[in-house]
């Protein structure tokens, strides 16, 4: 519900008003905190709730719930703005939030807490670290010169002063202590080539569409929606063989649907009709759909116990930062070339058929890094 409804004011937001406005940009913030205080320990809620054997079952449905959110989201928002004013794309919300909050109140189990104080300097630190780089390489890739180096570069010194701080902490807020783990961390890489690739399509399909295919806006929103159908659909499907097949398998055939589907979609020529385009979309959204329950489902196991809240924000950083990445990549393809958005197709083809070799030799480097840690 709370992905439904998020994505209802987020899917409608940027096409209606995008304007400047002070009320709006002070209640995207709150929203924004909200949001990430969801997402950074749904994960780590998931493994209170399941079994370990089960799990993946957990990790599946929770994917699904949040593509099917994404899928539901713009056209709900759209049926909205045809009865009413776009202020009720917000209010909306409010019900949904509040049937949301009662469930999670009465429902969601009670979770062990640390008895660590809030190391608030590493907070302050921390987003000082993410603000300024991603703000530094955004302004780079569109031309910034050395003002754009300077934030870039201060927002680097913030992150190595960060993890100097939490070096020798028992409780960290950036999750040094287990990303060293092998298995942990070959599944953070493929899952950040994963969310790169698809932020390289997703971004740069609408432009593509107009420009190359000469579709309309309609018909440009038609064409995505397969994505995130398909997303939930598969995730719903595997469900139930995420626990039992090899993780390296399922997660490097995911990659390798999303490479052929992106790749197709760009060896398509521009007579292409509504049917070709949309099939190797939802291609795509099965790839991406297939491979992260088995993804996160290795990531959260292989977490000692206690620690499950830092490996669910890892999945958070894992996400965001591969979007981030995409969309800066989009930036400084569309720069580069001069808006040839087919570019990017290719680019996202590539990264994800080097993301599914990666999980193919999954074992192999698991077990190599575990051979280098313990010599």
């Amino acid at each position: 519900m709370l992905y439904r409804d998020h994505a209802v004011s987020g899917g409608v937001h940027p096409g209606c008003v995008y304007q400047f406005s002070p009320d709006i940009d002070v209640g995207a913030g709150p929203a924004g905190a909200g949001s990430a205080c969801i997402m950074g320990v749904n994960l780590a809620l998931i493994r209170f709730i399941y079994p370990q054997h089960t799990i993946g079952k957990g990790i599946a449905l929770n994917s699904f719930a949040l593509g099917l959110g994404v899928a539901c989201g713009p056209s709900i928002g759209s049926a909205v703005l045809a009865l009413a004013s776009w202020r009720w794309i917000y209010l909306i919300n409010l019900p949904l939030d509040l049937i949301a909050l009662t469930l999670a109140l009465t429902s969601l189990p009670k979770t062990p807490l640390s008895e660590q104080r809030l190391d608030l300097k590493a907070i302050a630190l921390s987003a000082l670290a993410l603000t300024l780089t991603v703000i530094g390489l955004d302004a780079l890739v569109h031309g910034g010169g050395i003002s754009a180096m300077g934030l870039t570069a201060l927002g680097l010194i913030c992150g190595v002063m960060l993890v100097r701080r939490e070096k020798f902490s028992q409780f960290r807020i950036v999750p040094t202590d287990i990303l060293p783990i092998p298995r942990i961390f070959v599944a953070f890489i493929c899952g950040n080539l994963v969310y790169i690739a698809s932020n390289l399509f997703i971004i740069a399909l609408p432009f593509t569409l107009e420009a190359v295919f000469n579709r309309s806006p309609s018909e440009v929103g038609l064409l995505i929606t397969p994505w995130a159908l398909s997303i939930s659909i598969m995730s719903f499907v595997i469900g139930k063989w995420t626990d039992r097949l090899p993780a390296a398998q399922i997660c490097a055939f995911g990659l390798f649907l999303m490479g052929s589907a992106f790749l197709l979609l760009w060896l398509l020529p521009e007579s292409a009709s509504n049917f070709s385009i949309a099939w190797r979309v939802a291609i795509g959204g099965c790839g991406f759909g297939l491979f992260h329950p088995p993804n996160n489902r290795v990531l959260m196991v292989a977490t000692p116990q206690g620690r499950e809240g830092g490996a669910s924000g890892l999945v958070s950083v894992e996400r965001l930062g591969g979007q981030t990445m995409g969309a800066l990549c989009v930036a400084a393809i569309f720069r580069l070339s001069g808006h040839e958005t087919t570019i990017c197709l290719l680019a996202a083809s590539v990264i994800a058929f080097a993301g599914s070799i990666l999980s193919l030799g999954r074992e192999y480097l698991i077990s190599l890094g575990e051979r280098t840690r313990s010599a």
